[in-house]
Formats: structure tokens, sequence, C-alpha cells
């Protein structure tokens, strides 16, 4: 079996882009540019990734760590220069040798594997991917003979009058002989506009020599897209968001509005879930089947089981159990983890704390740092009062217990199984099991004092004007 070899080229800082961050990490549906490059190649089971790197070396190693090979280029000098920086590791290899700019985000492994197959089909030493373009300004054109062979790739700066008017554009992406590639790369000169070594003349000096060059049309021009710049990165997410949608629609998702439906590339949903307009799903958000996730929820690094509901609510590093609930406008923060048939009400926060099976907590209420165990009821306005200003305290509270509206539970705390605590009180010793806590004032009434209060006149004069009418 033939061997093949992938080089990304990765190095460039993307000036256009107008930003700290390097071009070929900016993200694309919650993963960067060279991410998504590289995972579609990892697809084709490649036999050696190389990846050139330099502005930004430290940060694209960190993403993408020991995936890939990776060469350096010091100075940005064309895309032939950068191709040469692999020659250490694949010089003297042989086999076919693919090479894919790091900011095209949309490239599928499908249309490698064709390209591949393709210029082994026509026995090239080069074949370049291209597509028809309904606006070629700024691409490579590829100039054809009249037989439909090529016969050069010329760069939009180099371009006659004539050859611009040419559609069908240059990619990016190429597929050589290996051993070829790297021969040809040291014959390449910088006398052109740009004054770069451009990787298309290796191109024209492989079919010099009366080597075979192809060129591949693709289908899709859309996945073709380079991001230049912040326009050119909202495309690509809007094209990647859409392919997104579209393949979980027919994996048996319903999308009630995918044009306002944002779901990261990561995110595993099952069939038969609902997911309403407005709704972001980010990071690695795992969802069952027969879940309905409502209307402007935002949902990330998450996992929700089957039969869950979801209520204009904000999940962040959570779970959530089979059958449980929450919402509208609760908020679960990291490790909290909610379990089975759980209802959280809304305007309920819940951070670092285990909810127990059948447990409701309601309404307006905050646990943070806690176990709460089995059908519990906690009422609203309650509040998990877990910070001294200095440390985190942590609260228990033991099954089929009820914790009355506008209670405070300062923590450290142990409330047993089957206690009580009373509305509005503020719990700061344990509760025993099957006890009853208080801890509130004693209500007293002070007789006559509203018509001793201001207000008392205003409302006589309002009672008086009131009958006269």
């Amino acid at each position: 079996m033939t061997s093949k070899f992938a080089v990304i080229l990765a190095a460039g800082q993307g000036t256009r882009m107008k930003s700290k961050l390097y071009k070929v990490l900016h993200p694309v549906c919650g993963k960067a540019m060279v991410e998504h490059v590289l995972t579609q190649i990892e697809q084709i089971k490649m036999d050696e990734i190389v990846t050139v790197i330099g502005h930004g070396a430290e940060l694209v190693k960190e993403r993408l760590v020991n995936r890939t090979d990776y060469a350096y280029q010091e100075e940005q000098l064309g895309t032939g220069h950068a191709v040469l920086q692999a020659e250490k590791l694949l010089k003297n290899k042989d086999g076919l040798t693919l090479i894919v700019c790091g900011d095209t985000p949309l490239f599928t492994a499908q249309t490698f594997t064709e390209l591949f197959a393709y210029h082994e089909q026509k026995g090239a030493a080069a074949t370049v991917l291209t597509a028809e373009a309904p606006n070629p300004f700024g691409y490579g054109r590829i100039v054809r003979n009249n037989l439909g062979i090529v016969e050069k790739i010329v760069e939009q700066k180099d371009a006659s009058e004539t050859e611009k008017k040419i559609s069908e554009v240059n990619t990016g992406v190429y597929c050589f002989n290996n051993r070829d590639l790297f021969s040809a790369l040291h014959l390449i000169k910088n006398d052109n506009v740009q004054g770069e070594y451009y990787l298309t003349d290796v191109m024209e000096i492989l079919k010099k020599s009366g080597k075979v060059v192809a060129a591949y049309k693709m289908k899709n021009f859309d996945e073709s897209m380079g991001v230049n710049d912040r326009i050119a990165l909202a495309k690509a997410n809007k094209l990647m968001r859409q392919r997104i949608n579209e393949e979980h629609m027919r994996n048996g998702v319903t999308l009630v509005d995918p044009q306002t439906t944002y779901i990261d590339i990561d995110v595993k949903i099952g069939k038969d879930t609902v997911i309403e307009p407005g709704v972001v799903l980010k990071g690695e958000t795992i969802i069952g089947e027969d879940c309905f996730i409502g209307a402007h929820s935002e949902i990330c690094d998450t996992q929700i089981a089957s039969n869950v509901k979801v209520t204009a609510s904000f999940l962040e590093d959570a779970i959530m159990e089979k059958g449980s609930n929450i919402g509208p406008y609760s908020h679960l923060r990291p490790a909290a983890h909610v379990g089975e048939n759980v209802h959280i009400g809304n305007f309920v926060e819940i951070k670092k704390a285990e909810i127990g099976k059948n447990t409701k907590v309601g309404h307006l209420t905050y646990v943070g740092d806690a176990t709460l165990g089995e059908e519990i009821n906690v009422g609203c306005g309650t509040v998990f009062v877990n910070y001294d200003g200095i440390n985190k305290h942590h609260t228990n509270v033991g099954d089929y217990s009820f914790i009355g509206s506008g209670s405070n539970l300062i923590a450290p705390l142990n409330i047993a199984d089957h206690a009580y605590v009373a509305a509005g009180s503020t719990i700061t010793n344990n509760v025993d099991s099957h006890d009853m806590a208080i801890a509130r004032g004693r209500q007293v009434n002070k007789k006559g004092y509203f018509d001793r209060y201001p207000v008392a006149k205003a409302a006589e004069i309002s009672q008086k004007n009131t009958n006269k009418k």
C-alpha cells in the first residue's frame, strides 16, 4: 500500500485578522481552524503528518500536542519555502504527500480521499485541487490548454487580464509524489511580484521535466474557503454550522429553526431530542434521547441524560441525570450534578453540589458546595451559605428532609435525614434525624402602631376622598 503523508501550513500570523490570536487558532464552531484541518486528515489514516509552524508556534503546539510532527519556518517567504521546512522529516520517503493550509477549516476527509484517488488514477507527479469560483478575485487561476491539460497556475497579482477572467481557481490543496516534490522545491525562484517562493511553481517545474501534472475539480466551492479576515471567519462559521445542524437532523434530532441554532462540532445529541430556536450548545456537551432544550438555553461541556427538559437556562460543566428538569432562568455552574427526576425550578443557581433523586429545588434558591440526598423539598428563597470570606464550606442534607422557604443554611452544616427546617430560619448548628430546627426571632405585635405611623394620615385622607365620590 502506498504511504501517505500530509503537510499542514500553519506558520502565518494572519495580519488581516487584526488580532492578538494567531490566525489558524481562531475558532470555527468550537474548534481552532487548524484543528479542523488536522481532524479531517487524521481520518484518512496518514503515515505521517507534519505541521509547519512559525508565528504562535508554542500556542499551536499546545493546541495540537502530539497529534502531529512539527517543522519550524522562521521567516515567512512563501508557500514553497514553508513546505521545504518539512524536508528533514519527509525528503527521502516514498509515497504521496498532501499539502493543506491551516486556515481552510471546511475541507473534508472525503474530498482529500477523492484527490488521492484521482492523483493515482492519472499517474500524476502532482495534482492540484481546484474549484469553480463565483468570484475568483484573489485566487490563483488554473490555466489549461485547449485539451484541458493544466499548463500552469498563476497567482492573482501575476495574472494577465485574460487569465484573471478564468473562474477555475486553486484551492491551495495539492497531492504530490513525495520525492518529486522535494526535488522540485529546490528549483523554484522568487522572481515574482510578492518576492516569495510559490509552491505553485513546482507544478510548472515538474511539467517541464516531463512529469504529469493534473487538476481535480471538486464539486463544492464553499468547502475550499480560506479564512483571512473576520468577514471570512463569520462565513466559515455559518457554513460549518449549517453542515453540523444538517448532520444532527439527518440523525433524528429536531431543530425547530436551524438558522438560529448554534452547535459546536464536538457536541453529541440523541435522536428524538427537540432543540428550540436560539439555543447554543458548546464544547463537548452530550445530550441524550427524547430531551427538550428550550429556546435561548446555553449549554457548555455538560452531560445530559435522556428525557431531560431544559427551559431557558444556562448550564456549564454540569451533569443532569435521566428525567430531570430545570428552568426557566436557572444556572448550573461547574460540578453541579442533578440526579434522576430532580426538579430545578426558576431562578435557581447550583454550584459544586450534588442533588439526589426526586429532590425538588423549586425557585429563587442558591445551592453551593452541598450534597443533598433523595426526596428532599427545598423551599423558595433558600440560601446555602457556603463562603465565610476566606474559605468555602460544605453542607449535607439527608434524605426525605424538608427545608422551609427563606432559610439560610450556614456551612459547615449537617442536616440528617427526615429532618425539618422551619421557614425563615438561619441554621448554624447540625440538625438530627426526625428533629425540627427553628431559628428565628419571636414575633411581637405592637398594638395601635399603624395609627401613629405617618402613612396612616395619608390613608385616612384617601379613604375620605373615596367616600365623597
